[in-house]
């Protein structure tokens, strides 16, 4: 198990209770209304499978009216109207649809992911189930609980007779994700492709899969769900093996401590186009700035 990110000094209890009660109340909105919400005209966004609804736009507008009121001196990001985060001021990620194709094409599985950092350290996430209205929640250093109720990630993880998640890079296979997914089928592993890369990796916080990778970090996308899943006791990999909730570049794997170096070594021997290599003795974890101790 990994240690807890560190919290910025600065950061105010009832400030953070606020933050926190913020986001949960957000999460159970997304929750209650995104099933709710019509479409709209669907329009492309980078190519023509990249599909943005009134949904979207609709949930992100409300989310930063919130915040924005709330929370005047914060930052915020989002997936359908950008920004930027400042440095040393609590910035706020959100995706309001992880799972817009999906949802546009009328499969019942998308999430809605908050997360609220400072610079690289992540303070809060919430990732909400619109379809089974569940609610993921974590807090740096306060453990994970979905829909109220403490979670640990899965001690009896294994590869064979087990399942892995990865999502596509849009429409399209990340580099090395065929030979990934050959590798866990050499291993007797399944390989599961759901639609929403949000869903994947905070999935395994709740004991969904032995573990999950993600081909390119968003943290709009990924960071509520990397939090969660760090405080449920996963271990969380940047493509170097290091342990960070806020890659710089590249993907994410999050696995259970019994399959991680098993499936960091398949990983890893996929984006170098060598699958077959063989697993290291152990995953490295260098300390630096962004990065958890072991």
């Amino acid at each position: 198990m990994t240690s807890a990110p560190k919290v910025p000094e600065h950061v105010d209890p009832d400030h953070a209770d606020r933050e926190y009660a913020t986001a949960l109340e957000l999460a159970r909105w997304a929750v209650a209304t995104t099933a709710q919400l019509s479409l709209g005209d669907i329009g492309r966004k980078s190519n023509p499978a990249d599909l943005v609804t009134d949904a979207d736009t609709a949930i992100e507008r409300h989310v930063r009216a919130v915040i924005g009121e709330r929370f005047p001196d914060h930052a915020f990001v989002g997936e359908e109207y950008g920004g930027s985060a400042v440095p040393g001021v609590p910035t706020w990620y959100l995706d309001p649809v992880d799972g817009t194709t999906n949802l546009a094409n009328g499969m019942p599985w998308s999430s809605f992911s908050l997360a609220l950092a400072v610079d690289d350290r992540p303070l809060l996430g919430v990732v909400a189930d619109p379809w089974r209205r569940e609610i993921f929640d974590a807090r740096a250093g306060g453990g994970t609980r979905l829909d109220g109720r403490e979670l640990r990630v899965r001690a009896d993880a294994a590869l064979e007779g087990g399942i892995v998640s990865t999502e596509l890079n849009g429409h399209r296979p990340w580099p090395g994700m065929l030979d990934f997914c050959d590798g866990l089928s050499r291993r007797y592993c399944t390989v599961r492709v759901m639609g929403s890369g949000t869903m994947t990796l905070a999935g395994v916080a709740a004991g969904r899969g032995a573990g999950a990778v993600v081909g390119g970090f968003g943290a709009e996308d990924h960071l509520a769900a990397a939090l969660i899943a760090h405080e449920a006791g996963a271990v969380v990999l940047d493509e170097s093996g290091i342990r960070t909730l806020f890659p710089d570049s590249g993907g994410m794997l999050i696995a259970a401590p019994a399959v991680a170096d098993e499936l960091f070594a398949l990983w890893s021997a996929s984006l170098s186009g060598s699958a077959s290599a063989p697993a290291p003795a152990h995953v490295s974890s260098p300390q630096g700035p962004g990065t958890l101790a072991p």
